[in-house]
Protein backbone atom coordinates (compact mmCIF):
# COMPACT_ATOMS: atom_id res chain seq x y z
CA UNK A 1 0.00 0.00 0.00
CA UNK A 2 1.13 3.15 -0.83
CA UNK A 3 2.13 5.92 1.32
CA UNK A 4 -0.30 8.35 0.03
CA UNK A 5 -3.45 5.13 0.59
CA UNK A 6 -1.65 4.81 4.06
CA UNK A 7 -2.58 8.64 5.15
CA UNK A 8 -5.74 8.59 3.59
CA UNK A 9 -7.11 5.42 5.49
CA UNK A 10 -5.54 6.84 8.49
CA UNK A 11 -7.54 10.43 8.13
CA UNK A 12 -10.42 8.43 8.09
CA UNK A 13 -10.01 6.70 11.20
CA UNK A 14 -9.25 9.58 13.01
CA UNK A 15 -13.00 10.87 11.25
CA UNK A 16 -14.81 8.04 12.46
CA UNK A 17 -13.52 7.96 15.84
CA UNK A 18 -14.28 11.86 16.56
CA UNK A 19 -17.72 10.91 14.89
CA UNK A 20 -18.45 8.29 17.39
CA UNK A 21 -17.41 10.21 20.23
CA UNK A 22 -19.38 13.10 19.61
CA UNK A 23 -21.99 10.42 18.71
CA UNK A 24 -21.31 9.07 22.15
CA UNK A 25 -21.28 12.36 24.25
CA UNK A 26 -24.66 13.26 22.74
CA UNK A 27 -26.57 10.09 23.61
CA UNK A 28 -25.40 10.66 27.14
CA UNK A 29 -26.47 14.14 26.90
CA UNK A 30 -29.68 13.07 26.00
CA UNK A 31 -29.95 10.46 28.44
CA UNK A 32 -29.12 12.85 31.41
CA UNK A 33 -31.75 15.34 30.02
CA UNK A 34 -34.34 13.24 30.15
CA UNK A 35 -33.44 11.16 33.63
CA UNK A 36 -33.10 14.74 34.87
CA UNK A 37 -36.23 15.65 32.96
CA UNK A 38 -38.15 12.99 34.95
CA UNK A 39 -37.04 13.83 38.47
CA UNK A 40 -39.35 15.51 40.30
CA UNK A 41 -37.69 19.13 41.79
CA UNK A 42 -36.98 18.30 45.40
CA UNK A 43 -37.77 21.30 47.94
CA UNK A 44 -36.92 20.88 51.64
CA UNK A 45 -38.32 22.79 55.13
CA UNK A 46 -39.36 21.57 58.45
CA UNK A 47 -42.18 21.14 60.74
CA UNK A 48 -43.60 23.60 63.28
CA UNK A 49 -45.69 23.93 66.13
CA UNK A 50 -47.46 27.38 67.60
CA UNK A 51 -45.33 27.39 71.65
CA UNK A 52 -45.91 29.97 74.04
CA UNK A 53 -43.74 31.07 76.84
CA UNK A 54 -44.82 30.86 80.51
CA UNK A 55 -43.19 33.82 82.53
CA UNK A 56 -44.40 35.74 85.49
CA UNK A 57 -44.60 39.62 86.12
CA UNK A 58 -42.52 39.70 89.76
CA UNK A 59 -39.43 38.61 90.40
CA UNK A 60 -38.91 36.15 92.57
CA UNK A 61 -37.51 32.28 93.48
CA UNK A 62 -38.55 28.98 91.93
CA UNK A 63 -40.43 27.14 95.19
CA UNK A 64 -41.83 24.46 92.79
CA UNK A 65 -41.96 23.06 89.07
CA UNK A 66 -45.24 21.63 88.72
CA UNK A 67 -44.70 20.28 85.16
CA UNK A 68 -41.47 18.73 82.82
CA UNK A 69 -40.37 18.50 79.40
CA UNK A 70 -42.68 16.36 77.82
CA UNK A 71 -45.88 16.85 79.90
CA UNK A 72 -48.92 17.28 78.19
CA UNK A 73 -50.56 19.83 80.47
CA UNK A 74 -54.23 21.81 80.02
CA UNK A 75 -55.19 24.75 80.21
CA UNK A 76 -55.52 26.59 84.11
CA UNK A 77 -52.74 23.28 85.26
CA UNK A 78 -50.55 24.89 87.65
CA UNK A 79 -46.90 24.72 85.81
CA UNK A 80 -44.66 26.53 88.53
CA UNK A 81 -44.55 28.36 91.94
CA UNK A 82 -42.61 31.36 92.45
CA UNK A 83 -41.80 32.71 95.99
CA UNK A 84 -41.96 36.49 96.18
CA UNK A 85 -41.84 37.77 99.67
CA UNK A 86 -41.57 41.52 98.90
CA UNK A 87 -44.97 40.74 97.58
CA UNK A 88 -46.96 39.87 100.35
CA UNK A 89 -45.18 42.39 102.35
CA UNK A 90 -46.91 44.97 100.44
CA UNK A 91 -50.08 43.57 100.37
CA UNK A 92 -49.78 44.03 104.01
CA UNK A 93 -49.07 47.25 103.41
CA UNK A 94 -51.78 48.21 100.82
CA UNK A 95 -54.41 46.91 103.00
CA UNK A 96 -53.27 48.74 106.15
CA UNK A 97 -53.78 51.52 104.20
CA UNK A 98 -57.10 50.81 102.60
CA UNK A 99 -58.23 50.46 106.25
CA UNK A 100 -56.92 53.71 107.56
CA UNK A 101 -58.90 55.29 104.36
CA UNK A 102 -61.56 53.37 105.09
CA UNK A 103 -61.91 54.70 108.78
CA UNK A 104 -61.53 57.79 107.57
CA UNK A 105 -64.54 57.87 104.99
CA UNK A 106 -66.98 56.04 107.99
CA UNK A 107 -66.16 59.04 110.17
CA UNK A 108 -66.67 61.68 107.46
CA UNK A 109 -70.29 60.06 107.24
CA UNK A 110 -70.81 59.55 110.44
CA UNK A 111 -70.15 63.34 111.27
CA UNK A 112 -69.36 64.09 114.45
CA UNK A 113 -68.96 62.11 117.83
CA UNK A 114 -72.05 62.53 119.92
CA UNK A 115 -70.21 63.68 122.89
CA UNK A 116 -68.81 66.36 120.66
CA UNK A 117 -72.71 67.22 119.17
CA UNK A 118 -73.45 67.18 123.13
CA UNK A 119 -70.85 69.50 124.16
CA UNK A 120 -71.34 71.91 121.33
CA UNK A 121 -74.85 71.78 122.69
CA UNK A 122 -74.02 72.50 126.27
CA UNK A 123 -71.96 75.70 125.37
CA UNK A 124 -75.17 77.05 122.98
CA UNK A 125 -76.99 76.78 126.27
CA UNK A 126 -74.49 78.56 128.65
CA UNK A 127 -74.16 81.49 125.75
CA UNK A 128 -77.86 81.64 125.59
CA UNK A 129 -77.74 82.31 129.21
CA UNK A 130 -75.15 84.96 129.61
CA UNK A 131 -77.23 86.70 126.43
CA UNK A 132 -80.00 86.09 128.66
CA UNK A 133 -78.81 88.00 131.82
CA UNK A 134 -77.25 90.54 130.13
CA UNK A 135 -80.24 92.00 128.84
CA UNK A 136 -81.87 91.67 132.03
CA UNK A 137 -78.74 93.66 133.75
CA UNK A 138 -79.04 96.08 130.73
CA UNK A 139 -82.98 96.77 131.18
CA UNK A 140 -82.60 97.71 134.92
CA UNK A 141 -79.67 100.07 134.49
CA UNK A 142 -81.24 101.48 131.87
CA UNK A 143 -83.98 102.05 133.97
CA UNK A 144 -81.77 103.24 136.58
CA UNK A 145 -80.32 105.53 134.00
CA UNK A 146 -83.71 107.03 133.01
CA UNK A 147 -84.11 107.92 136.50
CA UNK A 148 -81.03 109.45 136.59
CA UNK A 149 -79.49 107.15 139.71
CA UNK A 150 -76.34 105.98 137.20
CA UNK A 151 -74.47 107.26 134.68
CA UNK A 152 -74.08 107.01 131.06
CA UNK A 153 -71.04 104.88 131.48
CA UNK A 154 -72.92 101.83 133.36
CA UNK A 155 -75.70 101.75 130.88
CA UNK A 156 -73.22 101.69 127.68
CA UNK A 157 -70.88 98.75 129.55
CA UNK A 158 -74.41 97.39 130.07
CA UNK A 159 -75.33 97.39 126.55
CA UNK A 160 -71.59 96.35 125.32
CA UNK A 161 -72.30 93.00 127.54
CA UNK A 162 -75.44 92.35 125.76
CA UNK A 163 -73.88 93.20 122.39
CA UNK A 164 -70.73 90.72 123.13
CA UNK A 165 -73.30 87.48 124.15
CA UNK A 166 -75.06 88.36 121.33
CA UNK A 167 -71.56 87.46 119.42
CA UNK A 168 -71.15 84.92 121.58
CA UNK A 169 -74.45 83.25 121.36
CA UNK A 170 -74.13 83.09 117.41
CA UNK A 171 -71.12 81.83 117.56
CA UNK A 172 -72.03 78.35 119.92
CA UNK A 173 -74.77 78.48 117.49
CA UNK A 174 -72.73 77.62 114.57
CA UNK A 175 -70.25 75.37 116.29
CA UNK A 176 -73.53 73.05 117.33
CA UNK A 177 -74.67 73.05 114.10
CA UNK A 178 -71.70 72.31 111.96
CA UNK A 179 -71.12 69.19 114.84
CA UNK A 180 -74.59 68.23 114.03
CA UNK A 181 -74.49 68.60 110.09
CA UNK A 182 -71.19 66.58 109.86
CA UNK A 183 -68.04 66.71 107.40
CA UNK A 184 -69.27 68.86 104.22
CA UNK A 185 -69.91 66.98 101.24
CA UNK A 186 -66.95 67.83 99.42
CA UNK A 187 -64.74 66.09 102.62
CA UNK A 188 -66.85 63.01 101.90
CA UNK A 189 -65.94 62.60 98.63
CA UNK A 190 -62.27 63.23 98.99
CA UNK A 191 -62.50 60.45 101.42
CA UNK A 192 -64.40 58.25 99.06
CA UNK A 193 -61.94 58.85 96.24
CA UNK A 194 -59.10 58.00 99.00
CA UNK A 195 -60.77 54.56 99.89
CA UNK A 196 -60.86 53.53 96.01
CA UNK A 197 -57.38 54.51 95.53
CA UNK A 198 -56.61 51.99 98.27
CA UNK A 199 -58.72 49.57 97.15
CA UNK A 200 -56.98 49.48 93.72
CA UNK A 201 -53.52 49.01 95.37
CA UNK A 202 -55.02 45.75 97.22
CA UNK A 203 -56.29 44.38 93.79
CA UNK A 204 -52.86 45.74 92.01
CA UNK A 205 -50.90 43.68 94.43
CA UNK A 206 -53.44 40.94 94.62
CA UNK A 207 -52.94 40.89 90.73
CA UNK A 208 -48.64 40.30 91.67
CA UNK A 209 -49.58 37.89 94.29
CA UNK A 210 -51.73 35.37 91.83
CA UNK A 211 -48.27 35.98 89.39
CA UNK A 212 -46.71 33.74 91.70
CA UNK A 213 -48.96 30.75 90.60
CA UNK A 214 -48.08 30.26 86.85
CA UNK A 215 -50.67 28.37 84.93
CA UNK A 216 -51.13 27.18 81.24
CA UNK A 217 -53.27 29.13 79.17
CA UNK A 218 -54.12 26.50 76.49
CA UNK A 219 -53.39 22.92 76.45
CA UNK A 220 -50.47 21.75 75.19
CA UNK A 221 -46.73 19.54 75.37
CA UNK A 222 -44.23 21.30 77.70
CA UNK A 223 -40.94 21.68 75.72
CA UNK A 224 -38.52 23.24 77.42
CA UNK A 225 -38.23 24.29 81.06
CA UNK A 226 -35.19 26.51 81.50
CA UNK A 227 -34.59 27.65 85.65
CA UNK A 228 -34.19 24.73 88.30
CA UNK A 229 -36.01 24.65 91.53
CA UNK A 230 -34.49 27.43 93.78
CA UNK A 231 -33.11 29.87 90.84
CA UNK A 232 -33.99 33.31 91.54
CA UNK A 233 -36.14 34.58 87.89
CA UNK A 234 -36.44 38.57 86.82
CA UNK A 235 -39.73 39.90 85.62
CA UNK A 236 -40.55 38.63 82.02
CA UNK A 237 -37.91 35.87 82.40
CA UNK A 238 -39.33 32.51 80.40
CA UNK A 239 -39.71 29.84 82.81
CA UNK A 240 -40.93 27.29 79.97
CA UNK A 241 -42.44 26.92 76.88
CA UNK A 242 -45.26 24.87 75.67
CA UNK A 243 -46.14 24.04 72.35
CA UNK A 244 -49.48 23.31 71.14
CA UNK A 245 -49.24 20.52 68.65
CA UNK A 246 -52.66 20.92 67.27
CA UNK A 247 -51.61 23.96 65.60
CA UNK A 248 -49.16 22.43 62.71
CA UNK A 249 -47.67 24.02 59.63
CA UNK A 250 -44.24 23.61 57.33
CA UNK A 251 -42.10 26.61 56.56
CA UNK A 252 -39.90 26.36 53.12
CA UNK A 253 -37.20 28.43 52.07
CA UNK A 254 -37.95 28.82 48.28
CA UNK A 255 -35.81 30.34 45.51
CA UNK A 256 -37.79 32.47 43.63
CA UNK A 257 -37.13 30.22 39.90
CA UNK A 258 -38.72 27.35 41.97
CA UNK A 259 -41.91 29.23 43.20
CA UNK A 260 -44.46 28.10 39.93
CA UNK A 261 -47.07 26.69 40.88
CA UNK A 262 -46.88 27.96 44.85
CA UNK A 263 -49.04 31.05 45.63
CA UNK A 264 -51.15 31.91 48.98
CA UNK A 265 -54.18 29.93 48.71
CA UNK A 266 -52.54 26.53 46.30
CA UNK A 267 -52.81 23.18 47.89
CA UNK A 268 -49.48 21.23 47.61
CA UNK A 269 -48.29 17.68 48.99
CA UNK A 270 -45.98 17.34 51.08
CA UNK A 271 -44.25 14.16 52.28
CA UNK A 272 -43.08 13.67 55.72
CA UNK A 273 -40.15 11.08 55.91
CA UNK A 274 -40.66 10.64 59.39
CA UNK A 275 -43.79 9.61 59.57
CA UNK A 276 -43.62 7.97 55.90
CA UNK A 277 -46.56 9.45 54.24
CA UNK A 278 -48.21 12.02 52.49
CA UNK A 279 -50.07 15.44 53.27
CA UNK A 280 -52.50 17.80 51.36
CA UNK A 281 -51.42 21.49 53.27
CA UNK A 282 -52.47 25.14 51.93
CA UNK A 283 -50.29 28.11 51.50
CA UNK A 284 -51.46 30.82 53.69
CA UNK A 285 -47.94 32.73 54.15
CA UNK A 286 -45.42 34.00 51.52
CA UNK A 287 -42.55 36.55 51.98
CA UNK A 288 -39.02 36.94 50.66
CA UNK A 289 -36.25 36.96 53.17
CA UNK A 290 -34.02 40.02 52.07
CA UNK A 291 -31.16 40.45 50.21
CA UNK A 292 -29.28 38.83 52.95
CA UNK A 293 -30.92 35.11 52.14
CA UNK A 294 -29.87 35.08 48.45
CA UNK A 295 -29.32 31.68 47.28
CA UNK A 296 -28.47 31.76 43.95
CA UNK A 297 -26.24 34.72 42.64
CA UNK A 298 -25.94 35.18 38.46
CA UNK A 299 -24.96 38.36 37.92
CA UNK A 300 -22.07 37.28 36.49
CA UNK A 301 -23.64 35.33 33.77
CA UNK A 302 -25.42 38.47 32.96
CA UNK A 303 -28.73 37.27 35.02
CA UNK A 304 -30.10 38.30 38.12
CA UNK A 305 -29.68 37.51 41.73
CA UNK A 306 -32.58 35.19 42.72
CA UNK A 307 -34.36 35.43 46.13
CA UNK A 308 -34.99 33.34 48.44
CA UNK A 309 -38.77 33.38 49.98
CA UNK A 310 -40.08 32.00 53.05
CA UNK A 311 -43.74 30.11 52.44
CA UNK A 312 -45.57 28.30 55.24
CA UNK A 313 -48.38 26.01 54.34
CA UNK A 314 -51.16 24.12 56.93
CA UNK A 315 -52.21 20.51 57.41
CA UNK A 316 -55.72 20.07 55.68
CA UNK A 317 -56.12 18.02 58.26
CA UNK A 318 -54.43 17.51 61.45
CA UNK A 319 -51.68 15.24 61.12
CA UNK A 320 -50.93 12.58 64.17
CA UNK A 321 -47.66 12.12 65.63
CA UNK A 322 -45.89 15.26 63.87
CA UNK A 323 -42.92 16.82 65.82
CA UNK A 324 -41.57 19.92 65.48
CA UNK A 325 -38.24 19.79 63.61
CA UNK A 326 -39.42 17.11 61.14
CA UNK A 327 -38.64 17.12 57.56
CA UNK A 328 -41.36 18.06 55.41
CA UNK A 329 -39.99 17.44 51.50
CA UNK A 330 -42.66 19.65 48.83
CA UNK A 331 -42.33 17.99 45.58
CA UNK A 332 -43.18 19.86 42.38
Amino acid sequence: MSDKAKAKKQHNNILLAIAGFATVVVIVGLIGFLALDRDPEIIQGQMEVEEYRVSSKVPGRILELRAKEGDFVHKGDTLAIIDAPEVHAKKMQAESARNAASAMHEMADNGAREEIIRSAYELLQQAKAANELANETYQRINNLYEEGVVTAQKRDEALAAVKATDAQVKAAQSQYDMARNGTRPEERKASSAQVGQASGAVMEVNSYINETVQVAQMDGEVSDVYPKVGELVGTGTPIMSVSMMDDQWATFNIREDQLKGVAVGTEVTVFLPALEKEVKMKVYYMKDKGSFAVWKATKASGQYDQKTFEVKARPLEKVEGVRPGMSAILKK
